[in-house]
């Protein structure tokens, strides 16, 4: 089984996904307000472009043609903040994190990017409150 890996960030107001691995022959993208609505729909979308290849006579990989793909879908830190802003203040991140409430801002919205430094340190800070709720 193939893997195809799906990126998934935050953009105004919706999750976006995009795929661009080379074996499907040209880029699929989808957008969703909730995260798991999202994931299947890119599922359709992608398949929707695979039957549209197919029947433009593009030549696509066996397992494209045989759903015999696994899609891994990784979280961009705009994703991940936003998915977590309902549970999770930004001043309690900020005290677990270091990363000052507006700088994280920035990173929810999408408006700046963090260092691959700063996505960790974000991550590590979110595991710390998740131990410590999961001790209680």
């Amino acid at each position: 089984m193939q893997t195809l890996k799906v990126v998934i960030g935050w953009t105004e107001n919706n999750y976006s996904a995009v795929c661009e691995e080379k074996d499907i022959m040209g880029v699929v993208v989808a957008t969703h307000k909730d995260l798991e609505a999202l994931k299947q729909a890119f599922a359709e979308a992608l398949q929707f472009h695979i039957e549209g290849c197919l029947e433009d006579g593009d030549i696509l990989p066996e397992y494209l043609k045989a759903g015999a793909y696994e899609l891994v879908f990784e979280l961009q830190i705009s994703a991940v903040l936003h998915k977590f802003d309902k549970m999770l203040t930004r001043s309690a991140l900020s005290r677990a994190t270091g990363i000052n409430e507006r700088q994280l801002g920035h990173y929810m919205s999408g408006h700046r990017k963090p260092r691959p430094d700063k996505q960790a340190q974000i991550l590590a800070g979110i595991r710390k409150i998740g131990k410590e709720l999961v001790s209680v």
